[in-house]
């Protein structure tokens, strides 16, 4: 209970303005070149005096349990003796305590000279050696140190490697300065006083000083402003020091502030606050031209850009224009081949933070957008927004040329490229071919490699599209979810309902541009534009014969395979065509004529026949 209060105070103090105080690696370079690296030989030697534990040291030693969180408290702060000397021997401007109260025996266990002056010395010489050079870099982000320890240190920032830890709450740490500042949030200590205003600090009393100094030490390299407080881990500037504690989490990874209905947690407390409207379903931002309403006030600036077109943005390479700079810095990726997001899982790196959080949960199967109408769960957001049109209705998006709408934009794109434009901007490179869309591409080059990643469960077939196995699965299983409202014919999936929907209202909207016939199916335009073309794509690989369609050549190879998949269930007669079976029917079994003419009356089993009839 006492370390979950410790815990709570602690939580609760990164919240003061005053109080978190951020890892100060620039101020403690010197400190670290001239102690880091002698730093492990006096950790070494007195792991059996102190709680201190780094994270790759073993847990099975033969170290005496503390009997309480006071000993626990006493063993980890007496660490802090050196570190805390030093603070005392830079000082504190104004401080009118430079050091700590001198420690108890019994919580503080001095280091030998040995071990904690003649190491530290020799790294200092190594260190001031390398005055005004810089001869460490890093390979991860090439960033230049001054001396071994600084890029030990700065490789922490890279691996997330947090060594030291507090053995009173279990939080980590990089440095072990900061562990001994954290220490002093148990034992409430703040041994800095401002001789201003006589408010304690646990550290950093230089920075408050400026609050009272008016001292702007930072600037900015490219306009000279100048700034009060700067990050000690990648040097980004603030005006106000709250705004640094918040930067600072994302370093460390702190989330303080968690939503109690779904528990997600975030670094800033206006961050919750916006999430907790995806609950609330709250929209206070209204736009005054249009009454849409939105969650954010960021999300109402960038939708009246749609109504005044502003796009203040532009790229200096090609010429376009965006609304805001954050989209200019995204769209500049595409030219420099940025990507700067990695996903720890398999490796694949992104130019944007938002779409390597969408690939992660294709990993983890996280699902965090749900629909309240039926249930349906979605990855992300922009799918659970076009979800939701299926429900109302809704088509925002219409053609201007012909007049059709839209439930999604993408949607409209295609139709203009394949209806009205005819633009086709993918190329093969294999074979050259274009395509209107980057998914019949993919699709077309699975031709190419053979691939068939999709296979069925139950039979053990391969399908070169996920869509493909999803419609060989219901021959299994029968299902057919979409029912015709008009004669009450149930198919399979959804686009079979709509071309059959085409029936009933006549609608045949692909036109052959050579002879103007209309069909209501784009497969057929491209069946019948191979009339005009003489194209015959499909070639049989036992005789060499080509046919202009895939089914044709799928029915002729039955001529080598004797297949005869078709069987009549009144005689169990088998044909090799599903055409000839139904025909057969009419002849043998029902008597249906079908097909009569209009001439003379006299009706016929098949269209085939009504041709032939003396009337024609």
């Amino acid at each position: 209970m006492a370390d979950q209060q410790l815990c709570n105070q602690e939580r609760n103090s990164s919240l003061d303005q005053e109080d978190p105080e951020p890892p100060r690696i620039k101020e403690e370079q010197e400190e670290l070149c001239t102690r880091q690296e002698g730093e492990q030989l006096v950790l070494k030697q007195e792991s059996d005096n102190f709680m201190l534990t780094p994270a790759f040291a073993g847990s099975d030693h033969s170290e005496p349990e503390p009997e309480s969180d006071h000993q626990l408290l006493s063993d980890n702060s007496h660490v802090a003796e050196s570190q805390d000397q030093n603070e005392g021997r830079h000082g504190d401007p104004g401080s009118s305590r430079n050091t700590e109260p001198e420690p108890n025996e019994g919580c503080y266990k001095t280091r030998s000279p040995s071990t904690s002056v003649n190491k530290p010395n020799q790294s200092e010489v190594d260190c001031n050696s390398n005055i005004g050079k810089k001869l460490f870099k890093c390979d991860s982000c090439g960033k230049d140190l001054k001396c071994k320890s600084e890029l030990n240190v700065h490789m922490r920032t890279h691996t997330g490697e947090r060594p030291y830890i507090c053995k009173a709450c279990g939080k980590r740490f990089t440095i072990i300065s900061a562990l001994n500042r954290h220490i002093r949030i148990h034992r409430d200590e703040k041994p800095y006083s401002c001789n201003t205003c006589g408010k304690n600090f646990r550290s950093n009393l230089n920075e408050h000083l400026r609050i009272h100094t008016g001292e702007k030490p930072y600037s900015c390299d490219t306009c000279g402003k100048t700034f009060s407080f700067k990050c000690g881990i990648c040097g980004k500037v603030f005006k106000f020091k709250s705004r640094l504690n918040v930067h600072l989490r994302t370093h460390t990874g702190e989330k303080p502030y968690c939503c109690d209905t779904c528990g997600k947690r975030f670094s800033q407390s206006s961050s919750l606050n916006t999430h907790l409207r995806l609950h609330t379903e709250e929209r206070p931002y209204s736009c005054k031209t249009c009454g849409k309403s939105f969650r954010r006030s960021y999300g109402l600036i960038v939708h009246r850009r749609s109504h005044t077109g502003e796009k203040p943005h532009s790229c200096k390479i090609c010429g376009k224009d965006f609304p805001f700079g954050s989209n200019l810095e995204i769209h500049m990726r595409t030219h420099t081949g940025e990507k700067p997001y990695l996903c720890r899982i398999c490796g694949k790196q992104f130019s944007q933070l938002s779409i390597m959080k969408n690939h992660t949960r294709t990993h983890t199967g996280e699902k965090p957008y749900s629909c309240k109408t039926c249930g349906d769960e979605f990855r992300r957001s922009h799918a659970l927004k076009i979800h939701m049109t299926v429900h109302t209705g809704e088509k925002p998006y219409p053609c201007k040329i012909c007049g059709k709408d839209f439930r999604v934009r993408g949607h409209l794109k295609l139709h203009m490229r394949r209806i009205h434009t005819g633009e086709k901007p993918y190329l093969c490179k294999t074979c050259g071919k274009r395509f209107s869309d980057i998914s019949a591409l993919k699709r077309h080059m699975i031709l190419h490699t053979g691939e068939k990643p999709y296979s069925c469960k139950i039979c053990g077939k391969g399908f070169r599209l996920n869509s493909g196995l999803l419609v060989h699965t219901r021959t299994h299983t029968g299902e057919k979810p979409y029912s015709c409202k008009t004669c009450g014919k149930d198919f399979p999936f959804g686009r079979e309902l709509r071309v059959h929907m085409r029936t009933h209202t006549g609608d045949k909207p692909y036109l052959c541009q050579i002879c103007g016939k209309t069909f209501n199916q784009k497969s057929e335009l491209k069946n019948h534009a191979r009339i005009h073309t003489g194209e015959k794509p499909y070639c049989c690989t036992t005789c060499g014969k080509r046919f202009s369609q895939l089914s044709s050549l799928n029915v002729h190879m039955r001529l080598h395979t004797g297949e005869k998949p078709y069987s009549c269930e009144t005689c169990g007669k088998v044909f090799r065509v599903s055409g000839h079976l139904t025909i057969h029917k009419r002849r043998a079994h029902t008597g249906e004529k079908p097909y009569p003419c209009k001439i003379c009356g006299k009706r016929y089993f098949d269209a085939s026949h009504l041709l032939l009839c003396v009337c024609n």
